[in-house]
């Protein structure tokens, strides 16, 4: 994403496209139980001592086998940097096959040969971001393991690296290394969707779909190719920051799923989103206590006054480096200010993390279907597109029964940061000096089958290997499902919900009931489990 975003005619932060809002249902009841359970180290599957072991690098886990799949293609943004610095906090639960430089509207390399010039792309022989995000993550490598054996080597991230189409904005003219990259995923036989992330232009993956319509388009295997990528890709973004898919992947492959997840709470509209209570979690003084003190991947993070530019020379938009300077004062130096300046330390924008917090293995399932809804807020399917989801309109209710703007992903924003914050602890922590996240599980199982009128009662049991107690608390998602009523949930007993499936409720509708999990740690640390029930 790109701060022109902010201020582009198709793409505006302040705009009504982020008019929508998550959370219960106004009638849904929430339910606060509290338990103790101690954990163990046998909890995290492997022993504190096998984990310290691993720390030397010598040997590493890897990312599970049944987490979807995804490549990132990026733009060189100071909130791509950002995002790509906490996913990679998460890369032990993201199965990451790509990390793509990309073009965009907003940054692209040039071409001497064409007399064409870079257009806010770092100066020659700068190290770009992907590879700053790695190198910092590859110090704290050995902390992190320690907590988590399947986070991935150093090494076998930066095999990762490629780059793309970024000549120019919208470039699809060539195959590049890492439109190949794309492709060859695309075409493996591997099971499970492929996500693919535009965190800028969209115009890498462009390339190698058309590479694949050229390849196959005249052959007899085309019918097979085609309807492979269709069920296989799905294409995240945060707007369209080029024409490459409305001008060439949605013609040619229009029943490719596209989720339009861009969110306001996670960029740099976020101060004018979040919940009241929330608003501490962009001030200097958490960002420095929780981030910017945070070992290399906490200082390689960007803040407010940190004296550090996107690209070499002046660039009139770019005035996040300085500090102590009013909006006036920095128009005055010739600054196009778009977004009030912020006391030095603090929260910038983070963009493009709403495209892979809904793959995190939090128990939402998010990546399961964009109507669920999760950290990377909800979408909506676009009513004359079946394969277009968005988060404009989503519009769901609070408690109070109003409908707040973003609150689709707002409503997770404690839970997300005090995550953050907990895996930069990891970073730079042994084991028993961090908190982890609870584990909880539905005895009854995920996926369930009610007739209508008849009783439902869950059990739930959570864990936690710190010796953390828990809070358990369930909640019907309304929005997600698509009964349109509310449930009452009652409790009996820890960690027990009964209610009763509606009478009016029909067969083939859904409800969406969530258990959170939240311990007493520091930070306090949130699991989650959904329940589908679906009415027989």
């Amino acid at each position: 994403m790109d701060n022109r975003a902010r201020i582009n005619s198709t793409w505006s932060l302040k705009s009504s496209y982020f008019n929508r809002v998550f959370v219960v249902g106004a009638a849904a009841l929430a339910i606060t139980l509290a338990i103790t359970q101690p954990g163990t180290a046998a909890d995290t599957g492997t022993s504190v001592a096998d984990t310290d072991r691993r720390a030397d690098g010598r040997s590493h886990g890897t990312a599970p086998t049944t987490a979807p799949r995804t490549i990132v293609t990026t733009d060189p943004e100071l909130d791509d940097l950002n995002s790509m610095l906490r996913m990679l906090l998460y890369s032990n639960e993201i199965d990451i096959v790509g990390l793509v430089y990309s073009s965009s509207q907003h940054h692209y390399q040039g071409d001497p040969s064409r007399s064409l010039e870079p257009h806010r792309w770092p100066a020659p022989g700068a190290r770009l971001h992907i590879a700053e995000a790695v190198d910092a993550y590859a110090k704290a490598y050995p902390n992190l393991v320690r907590h988590d054996s399947r986070y991935p080597a150093p090494s076998d991230l930066r095999s990762l690296i490629a780059m793309g189409n970024v000549t120019d904005e919208g470039d699809m003219a060539a195959d590049t290394e890492g439109s190949d990259l794309i492709r060859r995923v695309l075409l493996d036989d591997k099971p499970g969707q492929v996500f693919l992330q535009a965190w800028g232009g969209p115009n890498t993956i462009a390339r190698a779909l058309k590479s694949i319509q050229d390849e196959y388009q005249d052959t007899p295997r085309w019918n097979t190719i085609h309807k492979k990528i269709v069920n296989k890709a799905v294409i995240t973004s945060f707007g369209q920051q080029d024409s490459t898919f409305n001008d060439y992947i949605k013609p040619n492959w229009p029943e490719i799923q596209n989720r339009e997840v861009a969110t306001s709470v996670w960029g740099y509209g976020s101060r004018d989103v979040v919940r009241p209570e929330d608003a501490f979690y962009h001030s200097a003084k958490w960002t420095r206590t929780n981030v910017s003190s945070m070992g290399p991947i906490g200082a390689s993070y960007r803040v407010w006054g940190d004296g550090k530019q996107m690209a070499a020379g002046f660039d009139n938009e770019d005035y996040f480096g300085l500090s102590g300077y009013t909006a006036e004062e920095l128009k005055a130096m010739g600054y196009q200010v778009w977004t009030p300046p912020q006391r030095n330390g603090s929260w910038i924008s983070e963009g493009d993390s709403s495209n892979f917090a809904l793959l995190v293995d939090n128990g939402l399932r998010s990546y399961r279907h964009p109507g669920w809804g999760g950290w990377g807020g909800r979408q909506v399917v676009a009513p004359d597109d079946p394969h277009r989801w968005s988060n404009k309109n989503a519009q769901d209710v609070d408690e109070t029964g109003s409908k707040p703007r973003d609150y689709a992903a707002s409503r997770w924003f404690s839970a997300v940061q005090n995550d953050f914050a907990a895996r930069l602890k990891w970073s730079t922590s042994s084991f028993a000096d961090a908190n982890h996240n609870p584990r909880v599980r539905v005895d009854q199982g995920l996926e369930i089958n009610r007739r209508a009128g008849r009783p439902l009662v869950l059990t739930s049991r959570a864990t936690d290997r710190d010796g953390d107690t828990v809070e358990l608390r369930w909640w019907q998602y309304q929005e997600a499902g698509t009964y349109p009523g509310s449930v009452d949930i009652q409790h009996k007993g820890v960690g027990t919900a009964r209610l009763a499936i509606p009478a009016d409720a029909r067969p083939g509708q859904t409800i969406h009931l969530i258990l959170e999990a939240t311990d007493n740690g520091t930070p306090a640390l949130t699991s989650y489990q959904r329940v589908v029930v679906t009415i027989v």
